[in-house]
């Protein structure tokens, strides 16, 4: 399976961290492994690149789903 991106939820629950320090972290250009783009308001869109996530924490494609089918 090919993962193409990474949910924040996911990426944060990875990382033993809160959803808001995922996306704090992509606002604020912080975490190497994504972006958050501001649409109208107050509003965020997020993309996590899955490549750049899966070297940033030191996991493999196979790492990740066995996370999601451990959940």
């Amino acid at each position: 399976m090919e993962i193409k991106k990474v949910p924040v939820q996911l990426a944060a629950a990875i990382m033993g961290k809160s959803v808001q320090f995922v996306r704090c972290g992509l606002r604020a250009g912080k975490l190497p492994f994504g972006t958050a783009c501001k649409m109208t308001g107050n509003t965020y869109s997020y993309y996590i690149s899955s490549k750049l996530f899966m070297n940033y924490i030191g996991y493999t494609a196979e790492d990740i789903q066995r996370y999601l089918e451990d959940d």
